[in-house]
């Protein structure tokens, strides 16, 4: 498996530089770190005392993948997952949150392995989680990507301004689908067809 510090790098370079896109509930962002992550961390970039947009405007790429690495992969509980779901539930993470975890918990459910969806990576997500991948070793890191890519969907049936995200101008895959499927094997991905079909009650 690739480094965590990898795996960190991978993700600032899908999310990005500085964005303040007013139909993100997370306001604005720089390689995907939010102002409340900065503000949760007491992150004073740029030495003024309090912490607002500027702070993010001055995050570098090094900086973000420090953050990610130690609030977002190891103080999480990530690495005591199996290996094959670490990069999604990582990146997903980073782009939700603790509902990363919580699709992880759900789906554990449904393959009959239940643990509380609780958003938290303890003794009991841990141990549903390595039994799931001892029963299907060769497909759990695709159940939870699907399960991921239907979580993106849901939250846009629910949230116009969010289907932007989950579908471009033209009708295609938005980056949250497309992000979702880069950890998913091919063959489980949608078609174009299949992914126009699924949103086409949003007109």
């Amino acid at each position: 498996m690739k480094s965590v510090k990898d795996l960190a790098t991978e993700i600032v370079a899908r999310e990005g530089g500085f964005v303040n896109d007013p139909d993100d509930p997370g306001g604005a962002t720089n390689h995907g770190v939010t102002l409340g992550t900065l503000r949760r961390l007491g992150l004073d970039l740029t030495g003024e005392g309090r912490i607002d947009v500027a702070d993010v405007r001055r995050l570098t790429a090094a900086q973000a993948v420090d953050i990610y690495v130690e609030h977002y992969f190891t103080r999480t509980g990530i690495a005591a997952l199996p290996e094959v779901l670490q990069p999604s539930v990582f990146d997903m993470y980073v782009n939700a949150g603790g509902n990363a975890v919580k699709v992880l918990q759900r789906l554990l459910g449904d393959m009959g392995f239940p643990c509380d969806a609780d958003g938290q990576i303890g003794p009991q997500t841990i141990r549903a989680a390595q039994m799931a991948y001892e029963a299907a070793p060769s497909h759990l890191a695709d159940a939870y990507g699907i399960a991921r890519r239907n979580y993106y969907y849901a939250l846009a049936d629910a949230r116009p301004a969010s289907r932007k995200y989950a579908r471009r101008r033209d009708g295609g895959k938005g980056g949250w689908i497309t992000r979702a499927e880069e950890f998913i094997a091919p063959r489980y991905h949608l078609s174009e067809a299949q992914h126009r079909a699924r949103v086409a009650a949003w007109g």
